[in-house]
């Protein structure tokens, strides 16, 4: 596996003008040597070499890196921004150091129930490693975003849309474990690229849409069970404080008959949908 070796080759600048004084030279040598055929030739091949030689400058911006090779061969990489000269015959790609962010279409998976859902998410991830990008991989940018769309499929069937149980992680519930999950699932495929991944999050989540309208009528379902348990939960709670207040200050005598009465009609009160309306008893419930 190739590594990145950072190299930092000779200042542009000088030998830029080292060249130019050269092209110089030698187009007034060709000029004043136009009589001497030996001579001419000489300056013109001078003239030649200094031209291809200018080829080997090149310059580096903040963020950006220059990947060199010759005949075949890795070199190094330039990091550090500026103007440079090299030998003219390596050749040069540059690659971009920056933070980059993709984010993939909609997927269509089914999760760990078998429930078929839409998925997509965002990467954030730069380049580390110039020599993997570059020499490792066909082209680590298309290779970024079938990773990050093979990873994605693959950490969607491991959860559940919703989950049903108590302490079971979910890609609805549960973000940032989904989330660390995901990068790390990211981060292990393109380690090979020399890319890092620095963030993945969900960014669109939903059940496809030939089961939308049932679940959406389960999650109702099962909101309204959770609403109606919080209720009775409390309504109960609020009937065992009337009891006792009134055994504690012995406003009234009931018995078990009379409790159990008086429970239902404060239950019924407590726990209906609907205002109740009043009823006056004039009546016993005993005969």
């Amino acid at each position: 596996m190739i590594k990145e070796t950072v190299r930092v080759p000779l200042s542009g600048l000088p030998m830029l003008l080292l060249w130019l004084l050269v092209i110089i030279g030698s187009i007034a040598a060709m000029v004043a040597m136009r009589r001497t055929p030996a001579l001419f030739v000489l300056a013109s091949l001078v003239l030649i070499g200094a031209c291809i030689c200018l080829g080997g400058l090149f310059t580096v911006q903040p963020n950006q890196g220059m990947v060199l090779n010759l005949v075949g061969r890795y070199v190094g990489t330039v990091k550090q921004p500026g103007l440079y000269w090299v030998n003219p015959f390596i050749a040069k790609k540059p690659i971009s150091l920056r933070v980059r962010n993709f984010e993939t279409k909609p997927l269509k998976v089914n999760d760990q129930d078998g429930n078929p859902i839409e998925i997509g998410a965002v990467v954030v991830w730069k380049v580390v490693d110039s020599a993997e990008a570059v020499f490792e991989v066909q082209d680590y940018e298309n290779y970024v975003g079938i990773q990050s769309e093979s990873a994605l499929r693959n950490m969607a069937i491991a959860y559940p849309y919703d989950a049903h149980e108590e302490g079971k992680k979910s890609l609805r519930a549960n973000w940032t474990e989904i989330a660390n999950h995901l990068r790390s699932e990211i981060h292990d495929r393109l380690l090979v690229a020399g890319v890092e991944v620095i963030e993945a999050r969900i960014s669109h989540l939903a059940y496809a849409p030939e089961i939308a309208a049932a679940m959406l009528q389960r999650q109702q379902a099962s909101a309204i069970v959770a609403a109606r348990s919080k209720i009775v939960e409390g309504a109960v709670g609020m009937v065992h404080m009337a009891l006792d207040a009134l055994a504690e200050k012995g406003a009234v005598q009931l018995d078990e008959e009379r409790k159990a009465a008086m429970v239902s009609n404060l239950l019924v009160v407590l726990c209906g949908e609907r205002s109740v309306q009043p009823v006056v008893n004039t009546g016993t419930i005993y005969h």
